[in-house]
């Protein structure tokens, strides 16, 4: 099926609005629903059902209507007769949820990470493709124009050769994070693979950021991967990780992440050349090119909502801006990290407890330095003289 072409999926009308339903409308869902209703009131979708373990509060739905509410997704799905599902729950259902979705002819906006592991994202994108729906996954920084703006920069020859790519995500989580949810914190729970930790949940995107600005975004665009993962918090996960990967293309791309800065900034992304660098902050769609001989040059680029993204495609008028496969190179760094090693425990005196916003954080010494360092030299933590990283081997996976 073409990425120009909605697949058969349910009958739906030859123009918006479609009828939408919301799996997962609090926490991030919450982001979702207020999305839901700028689009509604745009006439592009309308919400017909919420698929949650609580219904929402005449409150919470503000502006939406009285769409039907159950926890109960199949059964939801069949009797409001669904266009259009948007999946925002726990990442370990993700794959039952989409599956559940494409058997009954529904296109989908699933969440980031599509899934939390290489063959729950097999199973995901074999499904919908099987089944002939659309299915789009929620990484919205590769819905801006800027990744666009930035390759072709890169491929006019504005920084000269290119030498390498390194993203950068200093942000803090205090204790009550890790309590959002029952899996929060976890690589597995009860035997099913969770994979919530830094790189893999909070800064995934800026794993696919930098992978999509070198123009590797499939899964056999992926050479190898080299993992270190740490971890402050009394957690499974990691919250202080960088990876190194190589792609097939020989490009070195590595990202480094915390959620234990001291002082929390942007997350970027930097694309060395030998005449010049463009640094990309992704949130903000803001780029800035720096080349020698010249003033530093900065532009904003504008960004394409991904749910309105799938209407259009769905009306004919657009093409899928992240189908499952411009995703399966991030999916190949997620299974790395799945394999990888338990993340080491940072001794006692590499962090401080600080205040946070409901509960204590912690906050790795001298970590925002590292991060930016990891993204300048392209280097890992061990080989930036971290002391709480010397001695340790990088896990490879390839």
């Amino acid at each position: 099926m073409s990425e120009h072409e909605a697949g058969p999926g349910a009958a739906r009308p030859a123009h918006p609005p479609y009828d939408v339903v919301l799996a997962g409308a609090r926490g991030h869902g919450r982001w979702h629903l207020r999305n839901i209703r700028r689009l509604q009131d745009r006439g592009l979708v309308r919400l017909v059902g919420i698929c949650e373990l609580r219904p929402l509060t005449g409150q919470e739905l503000d502006g939406l209507g009285r769409p039907e509410q159950s926890a109960d997704f199949a059964a939801l799905l069949a009797s409001t007769r669904a266009h259009l599902a948007v999946v925002c729950t726990p990442i370990p259902t993700h794959a039952d949820m989409a599956l559940t979705a494409a058997e009954q002819g529904v296109h989908l906006l699933l969440e980031k990470p599509p899934a939390p592991s290489w063959a729950e994202f097999r199973r995901i994108a074999d499904g919908v493709a099987a089944a002939g729906v659309s299915c789009q996954i929620g990484f919205q920084s590769l819905g801006s124009a800027a990744v666009p703006a930035v390759r072709a920069l890169v491929a006019e020859g504005a920084i000269g050769k290119p030498l390498g790519i390194g993203g950068a995500g200093a942000w803090t989580r205090d204790e009550s994070y890790y309590r959002r949810a029952p899996w929060a914190g976890h690589r597995r729970l009860d035997g099913v693979d969770v994979l919530d930790g830094a790189l893999t949940n909070p800064l995934a995107h800026a794993v696919a950021t930098a992978l999509a600005l070198d123009g590797g975004t499939r899964g056999e665009d992926v050479a190898s991967v080299e993992t270190e993962l740490f971890r402050a918090n009394a957690i499974e996960a990691d919250d202080t990780s960088c990876v190194r990967i190589t792609t097939t293309r020989g490009t070195t791309v590595t990202v480094a992440a915390t959620l234990c800065a001291e002082q929390p900034g942007e997350p970027y992304i930097v694309v060395h050349g030998s005449g010049g660098r463009i640094t990309y902050w992704y949130k903000r769609d803001r780029v800035r090119l720096h080349r020698a001989g010249h003033e530093p040059t900065e532009l904003g680029y504008g960004r394409t909502d991904l749910l309105e993204n799938l209407v259009a495609q769905l009306a004919g008028r657009a093409r899928l801006l992240v189908p499952p496969d411009r995703t399966g190179a991030f999916m190949r760094v997620a299974e790395a990290v799945r394999q990888a090693p338990a993340p080491t425990e940072l001794p006692p005196e590499a962090w401080r407890s600080l205040p946070g916003e409901s509960a204590p954080r912690r906050a790795v010494r001298g970590v925002d330095g590292l991060v930016a360092a990891s993204a300048d030299t392209l280097s890992l933590y061990s080989e930036l003289g971290a002391s709480w990283a010397l001695g340790s081997s990088p896990s490879s996976a390839r």
